[in-house]
């Protein structure tokens, strides 16, 4: 398949500059429950619009940002029943229904919410990961289809691509078969309130102090099973002085997950976690757990660097590229290799300070979303170039 690019190779070069460049992001998943594509479009369109003012203009045309919240809506004066409707009718419609919103625009950057996006205008896209193809076994088909179907209907086709690691990138050259040069890797930001979260507001409203702590949905990806296996396997006393404490909304489970999250002993389930308090409950923890079997990125470790928590995660996917000098990496696979990293920094109150100060420096250097909307700024400027 041809892909976009060269598509437009025959068309005049409409790029205007930087100085009056206009750019549409399409914005549907800030309109519907979603996680961390939501987060990153959150953060990304905000800082776009502080840059570039009316440069930037979002898809829905909602008004304005509200407060981030992943189960609702977060843009103010446009419907989310509307933003549906808008998305189901272009993806399912065979006419070229967001034609319109390409009119003026330079360039469209398409969501993976949207399968049929604009004709008129350069295209260009974000890979967040490749996990439906690599770990196909710990997804739904229907999640499978439809991350196939973005890919044929957008990715292949789009004029260039940001990918928020070098891993994605990489990945997608690898099993995708995309060309590495129309692929670009821009590492999300980490909120700033992560920086500077007061750990006291957790402790208060969660009745918690000393704790390890992993943020996720619960689903097979996040390997909570064998977090669970590992942390039992810890001594009685370590594991009643630091209980394990998960958070994060149902997403979909292997039977028994949520009710063994609920009944083991020194484990406490809280759900869901309202975005104003997690700064403060990853500020918090001891230890922050993160055993994921593959990540795009890894927000929730990228987060607890940016509080000074050490960590414990994978060494696959993008997660030692994120952690850096910031934690430890296990094989997400050995309950042994879990256990004996939580063990290590459990008893070792200075290996936590030094990981501590190696992850927020880290993150304060590689992860703020100033710089984050700067190179994507860039990236939609070569793009038109």
């Amino acid at each position: 398949m041809r892909s976009r690019g060269r598509a437009f190779a025959s068309r005049p070069n409409n790029s205007k500059g930087r100085a009056d460049l206009n750019v549409v992001m399409d914005c549907t998943p800030l309109l519907v429950r979603s996680a961390g594509v939501k987060t990153y479009l959150y953060h990304l369109y905000e800082n776009l619009k502080q840059q570039q003012g009316d440069r930037i203009r979002p898809f829905p045309p909602f008004r304005s940002l509200s407060t981030l919240d992943l189960e609702h809506n977060a843009t103010r004066g446009f419907s989310a029943k509307a933003a549906v409707a808008l998305a189901l009718g272009a993806n399912y419609l065979p006419l070229p229904l967001l034609n319109p919103f390409g009119w003026g625009a330079d360039l469209f950057h398409t969501s993976n919410l949207i399968r049929n996006p604009p004709r008129n205008v350069r295209l260009t896209s974000t890979i967040h990961d490749l996990t439906c193809w690599i770990t196909p076994e710990l997804h739904h088909r229907t999640n499978i289809d439809l991350d196939r179907q973005f890919a044929e209907r957008v990715l292949r086709k789009a004029d260039r691509l940001i990918a928020v690691s070098e891993a994605s990138r990489q990945d997608a050259v690898r099993v995708l078969g995309l060309d590495p040069a129309r692929i670009e890797a821009v590492h999300h930001g980490v909120d700033n309130r992560f920086f500077h979260a007061h750990p006291e507001q957790a402790w208060a409203k969660f009745s918690l102090h000393t704790y390890i702590l992993s943020v996720g949905t619960v689903e097979p990806r996040k390997n909570l099973g064998r977090l669970l296996d590992a942390f039992e396997s810890l001594p009685g006393e370590m594991r009643a002085e630091f209980p394990l404490v998960i958070a994060g909304p149902i997403g979909w489970e292997k039977p028994g997950l949520v009710a063994r999250l609920k009944s083991t002993a020194h484990v406490r389930y809280l759900g869901y976690v309202d975005d104003a308090d997690l700064p403060s409950l990853t500020a918090g923890a001891t230890v922050f757990a993160y055993p994921s079997l593959y990540e795009g990125f890894g927000f929730p470790v990228a987060q607890a660097m940016a509080c000074g928590v050490p960590v414990v995660t994978s060494n696959v996917s993008s997660l030692p590229e994120v952690l850096g000098e910031g934690g430890v990496l296990v094989d997400p696979r050995s309950e042994t290799e879990i256990a004996n990293a939580l063990s290590r920094l459990l008893t070792s109150a200075s290996e936590r300070t030094r990981l501590g100060e190696a992850g927020r420096a880290r993150a304060a250097q590689c992860f703020r979303w100033e710089r984050c909307a700067r190179e994507t700024w860039s990236f939609f400027e070569r793009a038109c170039a």
